[in-house]
């Protein structure tokens, strides 16, 4: 690898594993490394994980350390990004944890940290599913519903870091909503995320609604998107409903970003076209003219690697 080439380390840090990345300054991951988050070990000891894992890196792909131009971070959590502390994170057990300061004197490079899901979007605007386009949304529909805003190719951040936090649009009618992680009521978290998904279908099953989802011990959110595509009625309109939540959260963020292209990914988006096709047409139903033409709704593509892509490139997007 050429010696005078800069390159940018992502981390994502995750609860039980930190993949680390290796990438170049068109976004191209070159290569990753991934080992044990070891949270019992609480915030040093992670942080002297994240130095190995990222030291073994550069020196397993022959990269001198003058060529690691930036260290960005991928964090689970709430963050005050501007002074680079995690001010909580339920996954890590984490409170008030300076990690920009830490990890610069562990590796005495420029340190940026996100928000995890801001990160896998940005990622995706660098060079996955959305690269070259400059105003963009991303989803990742996961446990919850994770999102990233970019605007004129800035990563929206708001004022205190809770910029882009999709999954708490407030889009469920009070008199069907129910109680969000985050302590509030309507959530689209609460029926477009696996979670939800699952909660509407077990739900559906406790009041004795005729469906194959009734013969599944553990209901998944893959199970009632299976059933969904084989033609179950009640599995449909579940994941009929949590397409609709989609489709007008989109329909409100094309009148306040204004975004060219949304990017859909996450473990319930494998469902594929089947479940962007209906949050497709309520995203067109809901949307006035002007903020849904030439738009589009895409598949991500850069998968688990997204998040170590977009650490990466906060120092690009920064």
């Amino acid at each position: 690898m050429g010696k005078e080439k800069k390159l940018y380390i992502g981390i994502d840090l995750g609860g039980t594993s930190v993949k680390v990345g290796l990438c170049d300054e068109q976004g191209s991951l070159l290569a990753v490394y991934e080992g044990p988050t070891e949270a019992e070990k609480r915030a040093e000891g992670v942080m002297q994980n994240i130095e190995l894992y990222v030291r073994e890196l550069v020196t397993r792909e022959g990269c001198a350390w003058e060529q690691i131009a930036g260290v960005g971070a991928g964090i689970p959590g709430f963050l005050d990004i501007s002074a680079g502390l995690v001010k909580a994170s339920p996954n890590l057990g984490w409170k008030d944890v300076p990690v920009k300061e830490i990890l610069e004197a562990r590796l005495g490079k420029e340190v940026r940290i996100d928000n995890d899901a801001n990160a896998a979007a940005l990622g995706e605007v660098w060079s996955g599913a959305a690269a070259g386009i400059a105003n963009v949304v991303c989803y990742t529909l996961g446990t919850g519903v994770g999102g990233g805003i970019v605007v004129k190719n800035t990563l929206c951040q708001g004022f205190n870091g809770m910029g882009g936090e999709i999954g708490h649009l407030n889009v469920v009618p009070a008199a069907e909503a129910i109680i969000c992680g985050c302590g509030q009521k309507g959530c689209l978290e609460t029926v477009s995320s696996a979670t939800g998904i699952i909660y509407m279908a077990k739900e559906a099953v406790i009041r004795g609604e005729q469906t194959s989802l009734a013969h599944i011990r553990e209901i998944s959110a893959k199970d009632v998107l299976d059933e969904a595509k084989a033609g179950d009625r009640v599995a449909l309109r579940i994941v009929d409903r949590a397409a609709d939540y989609l489709g007008k959260s989109m329909a409100l963020l094309s009148v306040v970003v204004n975004p060219q292209r949304f990017v859909v990914g996450g473990g319930v988006a494998k469902a594929g076209s089947f479940l962007l096709e209906r949050i497709e047409g309520y995203f067109r139903e809901y949307s006035l003219e002007n903020a849904k033409a030439n738009v589009d709704i895409v598949p991500a593509i850069l998968g688990n690697n997204a998040g170590v892509v977009g650490a990466a490139g906060l120092h690009i997007f920064g």
